[in-house]
């Protein structure tokens, strides 16, 4: 019973440890940092709402406003769905902490991470997933085929990366980028899916339509007959029409009422 008590009062020592670190993010970090906080938090609520998230083995991470070398990623070892604003930590561009933080990060996570920030100034924020209809993609010779129209989205600035084991090898992300080029959308080979965009709102939609494009395949696949692919000059036209039917506004059409659903449901993550 002694030790069970020592336990527990260790515990509750480190949790008010942490939460006393937490407790300060807000008021030590500028306005445009904080929001992009809530909104990284918020796209962290959303893959897990989705049920998107693989366990504590997936990142997305943003750029931190006006900063070359600051970037935000999630806690190593917490769920999506207990991510806050708060507890986000700062890090360089060698993954190292720059902020004060109770927590780690995932080294592994922010390797492919770390290479799209480095090497395109647009990509403010980086999604990597590991979906069951997206690594089921990703084993495909052919990859995503044009068979529905959330395929064609991503069809039309789309690459590839073949799969070199676990992201430890800091030699691979030379390959990674040169595949990546300046496409918005990524299949890692028999790993998963990978968008960036200059925000998070825009992250995001890609992703939601690439998911969608790797759930219809798998499951018109799954029927047993001949696919209709959809014909090149439709795709050619894809990009002006995306833009027509967002208004110009990308992944802003989408974003506040995302946000509105979370803030109904759980608005801890803005904390």
């Amino acid at each position: 019973m002694q030790n069970d008590m020592t336990k527990d009062s260790v515990s509750d020592s480190v949790y008010t440890a942490q939460d006393s670190v937490l407790d300060k993010v807000k008021d030590n970090v500028s306005a445009a940092e904080w929001q992009m906080r809530v909104d990284l938090a918020a796209c962290y609520r959303l893959i897990a709402m989705y049920g998107w998230d693989d366990l504590v083995f997936t990142h997305i991470s943003a750029r931190v406003p006006d900063s070359e070398d600051a970037f935000l990623i999630n806690p190593y070892g917490l769920l999506f769905e207990e991510i806050t604003a708060s507890n986000l930590v700062k890090v360089n561009q060698a993954g190292e902490k720059v902020a004060a933080s109770p927590y780690d990060i995932n080294p592994a996570g922010f390797t492919i991470h770390s290479a799209v920030h480095e090497a395109r100034s647009d990509a403010h924020c980086v999604i990597h997933l590991h979906t069951s209809d997206g690594v089921a993609v990703s084993t495909q010779k052919q990859g995503l085929l044009p068979i529905s129209q959330q395929s064609l989205f991503p069809l039309s600035n789309l690459a590839y990366h073949d799969y070199e084991g676990v992201a430890l090898n800091p030699d691979e992300k030379v390959r990674l980028v040169a595949d990546l080029g300046d496409a918005n959308f990524m299949i890692l080979r028999n790993h998963g899916l990978l968008t960036c965009a200059s925000s998070v709102a825009d992250a995001f939609l890609f992703m939601y339509i690439t998911q969608r494009a790797c759930e219809v395949q798998i499951k018109a696949q799954s029927g047993g007959h001949e696919l209709t692919k959809i014909p090149p000059q439709i795709l050619a036209g894809i990009q002006a029409a995306s833009t027509e039917v967002t208004k110009g506004a990308g992944g802003d059409i989408a974003w506040p009422a995302l946000l509105r659903k979370l803030h109904r449901t759980d608005p801890s993550f803005a904390e």
